[in-house]
């Protein structure tokens, strides 16, 4: 006995009532469909009967439907029958990053940090063995509700009949790819999978790296893409083999205030781009602003002595204004004879002292400074601390604990200002970080023991200012943490960004 047709207004496990048929292939259809029960549209995919890979499809939909990172589409049901088979998830209405790039490149920052959610939400994935193997700019959403969204995670492997003998390396690759197309508005990869994006353009038999396609890449987002993506162009640099190192190589990235959706065009039919697996409003959604909201405080009702009310008020008024004359022509004498002593007085006004003048010192080299370690605390991070930008940053290794195991006393960033200068005041910003113990130490010689303790802040965040009561003397300054701060659920030092001021 044949199944019954799957057609518009079918009805699964009696709620999930199928509207729209938004994409067909190889035996399996995409709807996007209504859950009466809770009022709210989903994405549901049926399958004909005699579909290949029923059962691992709906087997990579159980184990996604266990995973809670709110970056991962949720899957709500997945049903395997003689009758109607089918996998339910969440619809989700937003822009694809390919419709974002699709004029041109992002600003860099909010192509990493688009990228960096999505790395961060498929390493969560990976722990549970669960890998996406199909990353395009389709699968990245940035959301109506201004959130970052992955579709097709395990499910679309499945369907177009995906592989790999290592699939860690083959995402890893994959967001690489992404964060190409967002820094550059290319494609490095299969035209089919680039949804309608330019090849990326290619130098003697390899892709260029991002920064010859496009002006103004950072260097660091560069190598990032070449570590993950073009071994031809590594220069010597470690590859990042697995989404957790590539989220690891862009935690850093300043993570930007939601952009507005852009104001949509009057209500006309368009076409929907979607995941094989999961579905997509891709046509930015009109938003509703409120009027604003005015507050009405109900006046008071009048009774039969409004007259009197009436007369009070103006008499209060009138007092109002002879206080306000008053004190005006009271201040205006007093500032008036300010500085004008009374005869046979001497002036009281305190004689103000000259500020000591202070210069901003930049520093010929910057170094991660691990001397109990391995000499180099990620020292190709380290220019990033002083490159007055705030979206940059030098960070340590990651801990998993504040003492870094009991394996050494601290590690740290070393400038060497070139001179031995009169240094002042440093500022640094430590970012997000929370907690931790740091010191500021100056000195003339670049070992730990020569350089001495100028001030020690506890709690570590945000900027923080290392003044001394005298000019300390020093060709190094070095930002030494002894206690790591916290951060994302690890101990990690970090700088954003810092100043050095010295006496002139």
């Amino acid at each position: 006995m044949s199944s019954p047709a799957v057609e518009p207004g079918t009805k699964l496990a009696e709620r999930f009532r199928l509207e729209d048929r938004v994409h067909e292939s190889g035996g399996a259809t995409l709807w996007k469909a209504i859950d009466e029960v809770l009022a709210r549209p989903v994405a549901v995919h049926t399958f004909d009967p005699d579909f290949p890979r029923l059962n691992e499809v709906v087997t990579a939909a159980r184990v996604a439907s266990r995973l809670t990172d709110p970056r991962l589409t949720q899957v709500f049901d997945a049903t395997e029958d003689d009758g109607h088979s089918y996998v339910v998830s969440e619809w989700v209405s937003g822009e694809s990053f390919g419709d974002m790039i699709a004029n041109g490149p992002l600003d860099p920052e909010r192509a990493a940090a688009m990228v960096a959610e999505a790395a961060e939400a498929l390493a969560h994935a990976h722990e549970a063995n669960l890998a996406h193997l199909c990353l395009t700019p389709e699968h990245l959403v940035w959301t109506a509700g201004s959130t970052v969204k992955l579709l097709g995670l395990g499910v679309d492997a499945v369907l177009d009949d995906v592989t790999s003998d290592d699939p860690a390396r083959e995402d890893a690759e994959g967001l690489g790819r992404l964060l190409y197309a967002g820094l550059t508005g290319h494609w490095p990869g299969d035209e089919q999978d680039g949804g309608g994006l330019p090849v990326a353009p290619m130098g003697d038999g390899h892709f260029c790296t991002p920064r010859q396609v496009t002006a103004g890449v950072p260097g660091y987002l560069d190598a990032i893409v070449c570590r993950a993506l073009l071994p031809e162009t590594r220069r010597g640099l470690e590859p990042l083999t697995t989404p957790a190192e590539v989220a690891e190589a862009l935690a850093s990235v300043s993570r930007p205030s939601p952009l507005p959706m852009p104001t949509p065009m009057p209500m006309t039919a368009l076409p929907v781009a979607a995941s094989r697996s999961e579905g997509i409003d891709t046509a930015a959604p009109q938003r509703h602003t409120p009027p604003p909201q005015h507050h009405h405080h109900p006046m008071p009702r009048q009774t039969g002595g409004g007259m009197v009310n009436k007369v009070a008020m103006t008499v209060v008024v009138l007092l109002v204004m002879v206080a306000v004359g008053l004190g005006a022509w009271t201040l205006g004498r007093s500032i008036g004879n300010a500085g004008t002593p009374a005869p046979g007085e001497e002036s009281t006004t305190p004689t103000p002292t000259a500020a000591v003048g202070t210069r901003e010192v930049k520093p010929s080299s910057v170094t991660g400074f691990d001397p109990l370690g391995d000499n180099e605390e990620r020292g190709e991070l380290a220019v990033n601390a002083t490159d007055g930008k705030e979206s940059t940053d030098w960070h340590s290794e990651s801990y998993d604990s504040a003492d870094f195991g009991r394996l050494k006393t601290g590690v740290g960033l070393l400038l060497d200002m070139g001179e031995s200068v009169p240094v002042k005041q440093v500022t640094v910003n430590f970012g997000s970080t929370s907690g931790g113990t740091v010191e500021l130490r100056v000195g003339d010689s670049p070992q730990l023991d020569d350089l001495s303790v100028l001030q020690k802040i506890n709690g570590v965040s945000g900027k923080k200012t290392f003044t001394a009561e005298s000019p300390k003397k020093g060709r190094y300054v070095l930002v030494w943490f002894t206690k790591m701060p916290t951060y994302q659920g690890k101990y990690r030092g970090q700088v954003l960004d810092m100043k050095v001021l010295a006496t002139k």
